[in-house]
């Protein structure tokens, strides 16, 4: 599955995106987040709060509970906001 990350996660990872191979117990983005936090320091300080980010499932939001299903991308992000 390709991960995308955006700005203050980008920043934090030190990465724009990656490929990783899905864990078989990994079903919901919530699984998958925590997985990915396990791989660094800087994706666990990234990633530590689900409260304070937005998950996009092939570039439809989804909440952290949603199943990953046959999905080709995740993108993490934090909260948009406009003016």
């Amino acid at each position: 599955m390709k991960l995308v990350y955006f700005a203050r996660v980008r920043e934090a990872i030190g990465l724009s995106s990656e490929e990783c191979d899905v864990p078989q117990d990994a079903r919901s983005v919530g699984d998958l987040v925590a997985w990915i936090s396990a791989r660094s320091e800087e994706h666990a300080c990234a990633l530590q709060d689900l409260s304070r980010l937005r998950f996009a499932l092939d570039q439809e939001m989804v909440a952290d509970d949603a199943l990953l299903g046959a999905a080709q991308e995740l993108a993490i992000f934090p909260p948009v906001t406009g003016g």
